[in-house]
């Protein structure tokens, strides 16, 4: 992700993104980039937050963007992160286009 410009616009392109998304964030910015994807993808949308993949302290923390992001909040990251984000459901999609007729 840019680090300042065009980081919203790259987020808006990314909230309609039906793949699934990986990143590398670094620990001291992850509390930040969770609540960025709180904003941008919604509360429900499913994460998964790996770090220390194939160490002795290997930690998956899975659910929604709100819960993630309260269980980070609460205990502080270390060590190497992998975030992964389900892609835009196409229920939602569905969903959206009933509500506008």
């Amino acid at each position: 992700m840019p680090e300042k410009k065009g980081r919203q616009t790259r987020y808006l392109i990314l909230a309609e993104e039906t793949r699934t998304m990986i990143f590398y964030v670094s620990p001291h910015k992850l509390v930040k980039t969770l609540a960025e994807f709180v904003t941008y993808f919604g509360e429900d949308r499913q994460v998964c937050v790996s770090r220390e993949l194939s160490k002795l302290h290997e930690e998956n923390v899975r659910g929604t963007t709100k819960e993630v992001l309260n269980h980070f909040e609460n205990k502080p990251p270390k060590g190497e992160i992998v975030v992964v984000v389900a892609g835009k459901n196409s229920d939602h999609k569905k969903q959206e286009s009933k509500e506008k007729q």
